[in-house]
């Protein structure tokens, strides 16, 4: 079994980044929408809100080791002196994380990196629609599970390999079963019953009506204002983003050009 203080520390951050997630539809010149949307071929979809938070990474590692980090970058390993209080991600993960690695073993030369949203604080300007009292919180969303194989390649590879789905991601059974191990809440789960709306003006109006409020305020003085949804097949094979910002921000052009 490889130790981790004798890895490519740069190389183990590229591996456990989580990758881009499409918008539903197409994002086109400064931020348009264009009419093309994510194909989902008729397969039962999942909802999940989308918490408008910062991306966050709980690295479990073979050794007993642990990482946290930021969509970017590695801020704490388990026993160091000293953590990166960046958006206060090691503050709010670090208990969870020592809780986590003493009572569960990641498979041998396996990764597993548990994505969450770390949110409230100071974390975004949407914090306010979370916590009236700068409380955090965090969700788990996915759950990757990355052989230290991939470790060998070198970094071009490794970034490369990421942004083409090389990653392995849990499918909902075996996350919920997961999250329920590691004794962690998911991202709220919505019931979809019929298939996604194709125009863009009708998916503005089913995401209305999907989830009008978060569900996810850490208080009741808090804004209430949700970011949207991400919907996902049951394998994960197929995922986007839908998100409330995109189709107001279309709207608003809409309109400026029927009124020029």
């Amino acid at each position: 079994m490889r130790v981790t203080r004798e890895l490519d520390l740069r190389k183990l951050n590229s591996a456990t980044k989580y990758p881009s997630i499409p918008t539903y539809h197409t994002l086109g010149e400064r931020g348009a929408l264009l009419e093309d949307t994510v194909e989902f071929d008729g397969q039962d979809l999942i909802a999940t809100e989308k918490v408008d938070g910062t991306n966050s990474r709980i690295i479990l590692m073979p050794d007993g080791f642990y990482l946290i980090g930021s969509r970017e970058e590695l801020l704490h390993a388990r026993g160091d002196l000293i953590h990166n209080p960046a958006l206060g991600i090691v503050e709010t993960l670090k208990q969870t994380a020592e809780r986590i690695v003493s009572a569960f073993s990641t498979p041998a030369d396996v990764i597993t990196v548990v994505y969450l949203e770390t949110y409230g604080g100071k974390t975004t300007a949407a914090a306010k629609q979370y916590t009236s009292k700068r409380e955090f919180g965090y969700r788990v969303f996915d759950v990757s599970r990355v052989s230290v194989e991939h470790l060998d390649a070198n970094l071009e590879a490794i970034a490369a390999w990421r942004e083409n789905a090389g990653q392995t991601f849990l499918n909902e059974r075996e996350l919920s079963e997961l999250a329920r191990t590691l004794q962690m809440e998911l991202t709220p789960r919505i019931p979809i019953r019929e298939t996604l709306p194709i125009t863009i003006d009708e998916t503005h109006a089913w995401l209305q009506s999907m989830i009008p409020a978060t569900l996810v305020s850490l208080d009741a003085k808090a804004g209430g204002k949700p970011e949207g949804l991400v919907v996902r097949t049951s394998d994960r094979s197929r995922i986007a983003k839908i998100r409330f910002e995109d189709y107001a921000r279309h709207q608003k052009r809409e309109a400026r050009k029927k009124g020029s």
